[in-house]
């Protein structure tokens, strides 16, 4: 017998008599009741939708980046470990997600055997020896996260394919670029300015168009010869499907899991919806991306074409967990009206790139 396994209950001895059963199921009542509650098994990587989460995007960690980038990794570890028993707060993907968790409760509620669920993998370049206070935040918060990638200083995005990785999401721009350039759907994450209210029982992701769903294409077109040699493109070559852009897999990936409630009845009480929110305009360019998403078999709960107005009072009425972007201008303004925002660094508008690379010291591991 292996040290630790517990023992076959002994057949009760002379003048044990009947009370020997009520004892052991007693007991093994008092032990089941001490045993921490089982969480769901993790589904196999190619059968999940995997969300690979950076720990800063996860966790709130100022103070603990303040400590490397002025004194070092060594102070740095040192103080996770004298703080490992305290929580981290919530970062800015914290809300997002607990919508992933609370949609997978109601797939494994309609489907209990099935992996077609959202899988959380927390992928960081911490030590191994933070790694104690993370696993206790994730507890403290009981978030089912039971994947984790901890690479010591070395960049983690190599790992990411492994995976097999629908969306990462990082605080780290210069690993969100690497993983973009690896193909790899990836943004970087910023907090809000302000809290703001999001929903516990839908998941809300909303998507710009051009370089976020869609290729940079028709951006290049209003770089190179301004708008209306763009609304002249845009109608001739209305009924020719856009190429897809990097987050095109992660919105299939969506809408793979919608379709296994709509299959149930369940398309209006869909727990999760999608938005494509973009500055396009309805009738000069909108029927191109639509007549897109539909030769890909997509579809978005709602489409949103403003025309180059402002985005921010339009996000702050749907109120998404996160919204995909490729321009800053867009990100500020969602965060200024209190939406999570996330950079897509791909396309046109990010040139000219980054002349001089981050100073590895700069962002902790």
């Amino acid at each position: 017998m292996e040290p630790g396994e517990p023992r076959e209950p002994r057949e009760p001895g002379p003048g044990a008599g009947t009370a020997a059963a009520p004892r052991w199921e007693e007991a093994k009542t008092f032990h089941d009741n001490l045993a921490p509650k089982k969480k769901p098994k993790s589904p196999k990587p190619q059968n999940a939708v995997t969300i690979a989460v950076s720990s800063r995007a996860l966790f709130r960690m100022d103070e603990e980046q303040r400590i490397y980038a002025e004194q070092g990794v060594e102070e740095y570890v040192r103080y996770q470990l004298e703080h490992e028993n305290e929580p981290f707060s919530p970062g800015p993907a914290f809300p997002f997600v607990k919508a992933l968790e609370a949609v997978n409760r109601r797939l494994r509620e309609l489907y209990p055997e099935s992996e077609d669920v959202f899988d959380i993998v927390l992928v960081t370049n911490n030590h191994a020896q933070v790694g104690v206070r993370l696993i206790n935040s994730i507890n403290h918060y009981d978030l089912t996260i039971e994947r984790f990638c901890m690479t010591g200083g070395n960049s983690p995005i190599c790992y990411l394919k492994a995976y097999h990785t629908n969306l990462y999401l990082s605080a780290d721009a210069e690993k969100v670029q690497e993983a973009i350039d690896e193909g790899i759907a990836a943004a970087t994450i910023f907090s809000p300015s302000k809290d703001v209210a999001v929903s516990q029982s839908q998941l809300r992701v909303a998507f710009d168009g051009d370089a976020v769903l869609f290729s940079d294409e028709s951006e290049r077109i209003v770089k190179a010869h301004g708008l209306d040699r763009f609304f002249e493109h845009e109608k001739v070559h209305e009924n020719k499907p856009l190429a897809q852009g990097p987050l095109k897999g992660f919105l299939e990936a969506l809408g793979r899991l919608q379709k296994k409630f709509y299959s149930k009845g369940l398309r209006l009480e869909c727990p999760i919806r999608t938005y494509l929110v973009t500055a396009r305009s309805a009738a000069s360019s909108g029927a191109r991306a639509l007549k897109t998403l539909r030769s890909w078999g997509l579809e978005t709960d709602e489409a949103l074409f403003l025309a180059g107005a402002p985005k921010g009072p339009l996000l702050e009425k749907i109120r998404p967990h996160i919204f995909f972007d490729d321009q800053m201008f867009h990100v500020a303004g969602a965060q200024e009206m209190g939406t999570v925002a996330a950079h897509v660094p791909y396309g046109v508008a990010q040139t000219p790139r980054r002349t001089t690379p981050t100073k590895q010291a700069t962002s902790a591991p």
